[in-house]
């Protein structure tokens, strides 16, 4: 078999999917180890930063060379991933055109393994708004960024902290990006166990352990980006 053959066969398809899929959820972390700097400024840890470990994160990232290029890389991994996930949607529907005399319900599998495509398109459409929110403005546009600010190690930068506060000063922004982690938390339930039963792991203790990890990863990291804008709207970072 070709190279080319097996990358477009469902068996490739899935292999893809594990990898890149491993690939965001490690990125996923990262993201929220930068991105909970803003809860040092909760009244009973600093309420002096102002947003400066944030922002002092947030600009380590921004011009740091090679996590720069590790953008693109990221890019490439997400549209990989939904490509991918996209085709395989829509070969298990064409296989299932007939459906199933008798509809097994949760009895076959859970109902979020079923909608993995519905959830992906919710993270897809969260993720483009997120890019308009943050990375555009950021990298591009400085829209609301156009006064610079002084970081205590010296730096000078743009004030992300800010602009989080201003973007989460309506609900039904602070709605959309708690929905789309709600929708995290289910694509991560099924992904995660997923990912690793594609690369073989096939026996049942460690296999009972990669799901233990997988929930408390899919409930633990979801929940803290939920968080974030919840905190902000309600005031508790400032």
């Amino acid at each position: 078999m070709k190279w080319s053959d097996f990358f477009t066969s469902s068996v490739g398809k899935k292999l893809i999917m594990a990898i890149t899929g491993l690939f965001l959820i490690t990125f996923l972390l990262v993201h929220m180890g930068v991105n909970a700097c803003i809860f040092n400024d909760l009244s009973f840890i600093d309420p002096n930063d102002n947003g400066d470990m944030f922002n002092r994160a947030a600009d380590f990232m921004g011009k740091t060379v090679l996590i720069r290029i590790m953008e693109l890389v990221l890019f490439l991994g997400f549209f990989l991933h939904i490509i991918q996930g996209i085709m395989l949607e829509l070969q298990n529907r064409s296989r299932r055109k007939l459906g199933y005399e008798v509809a097994m319900g949760n009895k076959g599998s859970k109902w979020y393994s079923r909608s993995m495509g519905l959830l992906g398109t919710i993270l897809l459409l969260f993720l483009i708004l997120h890019w308009w929110h943050f990375w555009i403005p950021s990298r591009f546009t400085h829209a609301g960024l156009e006064e610079p600010i002084s970081l205590s190690n010296g730096r000078v930068s743009h004030d992300m902290f800010n602009l989080m506060k201003v973007t989460f000063t309506e609900w039904w922004v602070v709605g959309v990006y708690v929905v789309a982690c709600i929708s995290l938390a289910y694509h991560l339930l099924h992904g995660f166990q997923s990912a690793f039963r594609t690369f073989g792991l096939s026996n049942s203790r460690y296999l009972a352990l990669v799901n233990s990890i997988g929930f408390a990863y899919s409930i633990i990291v979801p929940l803290i980006f939920a968080l974030m804008p919840i905190a902000m709207k309600l005031g508790w970072v400032e």
